[in-house]
């Protein structure tokens, strides 16, 4: 159950000492649901370790079933204060006793940071905290994007949006979002947003990692181009696999959760296409092995059609590993501005040879690994990112009072 996620231990505040509560639909060890869980454990973390105390407050949601995990209780995951409540509506994430606890304890925190949308634990929260005048920063985590929106139940989506979120962005003391992009798509919903406030997701690689021998990964061959995500039709893979005609005969190693089913429409595509050999399928991959997985690729790809930050990413940087994303992504300014990578239009007659380019230029892809790895470890430690995360903490947390009674 414990995640791979280590901060090191860093000076206490100068400030206060903080009691925040993070509240998200799932956590560790639930890592199907990819980059918010792990952002938000290593955020937590790193929060911890500057000398505040952080608690999250979380279901036991894990896909089609329930985690394995003490409920109502709290378990210590890097000293960080966990607490699981059971789900009983899977849709929408909805537990009866979080909200209990909500009501119970909500008004212990200084600050409360809610992680999701279109969820019913992030309005749940959202409900007691305004009602118990406690600020709250909500972190839509890349899921209030028209494309997104307009894919799958856009009604829906538009409906809940209109009752529900229009309220809970205008009574929060801030939003927090990763890159410019997520900030831009949230601007064009027409909402009434509060102060907006701009921090990257961060990484923290171990100080060892298991070797590419280990586990499944024993038969790879020797170069590669990976794939790290969910198998999602957001993702971009049907352009990846499009473009991997216009690439010399290099595999492409597919590694992730399938909770969509989309890996057969992807190897249906790669059959029409005449590159199905090329594709590796690895499932979904521990934590303590990706790390080689990244070290030994020669290049690492999201081309997604939307991406609020791209956590992956940065990790392939922090391992050295060259990488190539579309503009789509949220972390492709930095790619640009440090030189770690590529940023390619997703079409594939020009992704494909950008690939190609890249794979036929060892020194250039040497050179980005250098500058990718630099650039992670001065600009998205956890720690720098935690010491963003406590300033904005304090600031909205020394406002007076804006709650106000609510109905039922």
């Amino acid at each position: 159950m414990k995640p791979e996620l280590q901060v090191g231990a860093r000076p206490a505040p100068a400030g206060r000492r903080l009691r925040i509560l993070h509240v998200v639909p799932a956590y560790y060890p639930a890592v199907r649901y990819g980059g918010p869980i792990r952002s938000v454990h290593g955020l937590s973390v790193a929060l911890t370790a500057r000398g505040h105390d952080v608690h999250v407050y979380t279901t036991n949601i894990d896909g089609p079933n329930n985690l394995d995990v003490p409920l109502d209780s709290s378990v210590d995951l890097d000293g960080v204060t966990v607490r699981y409540f059971a789900v009983t509506a899977r849709r929408l994430c909805w537990a009866p006793t979080l909200r209990e606890q909500l009501r119970r304890t909500v008004r212990e925190f200084d600050v409360v940071h809610l992680h999701s949308v279109f969820l019913w634990p992030t309005w749940a929260a959202a409900r007691e905290a305004y009602r118990a005048g406690v600020p709250y920063v909500i972190a839509p985590r890349g899921m209030l994007v028209r494309d997104i929106i307009n894919q799958k139940s856009r009604l829906a989506k538009t409906l809940w949006i209109n009752l529900i979120e229009r309220v809970t962005f205008a009574r929060a003391a801030g939003v927090h979002v990763t890159a410019d992009i997520e900030a831009e798509e949230l601007r064009a919903l027409g909402l009434r947003l509060p102060e907006i406030n701009f921090m990257p997701n961060g990484v923290e690689i171990p100080a060892r990692h298991s070797p590419l021998s280990a586990g499944p990964f024993a038969g790879l061959p020797p170069r590669y181009v990976l794939f790290l995500s969910r198998i999602s039709w957001k993702k971009g893979l049907d352009r990846l696999v499009k473009a991997l005609q216009l690439v010399p005969e290099i595999p492409l190693v597919i590694a992730g959760h399938d909770d969509e089913g989309y890996r057969a429409v992807v190897e249906e595509l790669a059959a029409s296409l005449g590159v199905a050999q090329r594709l590796i399928f690895v499932g979904p991959v521990a934590d303590d092995l990706k790390w080689a997985l990244y070290e030994q690729a020669q290049l690492f790809v999201l081309p997604s059609y939307s991406e609020n930050f791209g956590n992956v990413v940065a990790e392939a940087m922090a391992m050295g590993c060259p990488v190539v994303v579309t503009p789509e992504v949220g972390i492709a300014p930095l790619v640009t501005a440090s030189g770690a990578g590529i940023v390619s239009d997703g079409n594939p007659e020009v992704f494909g040879p950008a690939l190609r380019e890249l794979l036929a230029n060892e020194s250039a892809r040497s050179a980005m690994g250098e500058r990718g790895r630099e650039t992670a470890r001065t600009r998205l430690s956890w720690g720098g990112v935690a010491a963003q995360a406590e300033s904005l903490y304090t600031r909205i947390s020394n406002r007076p009072s804006q709650g106000a009674p609510v109905a039922a």
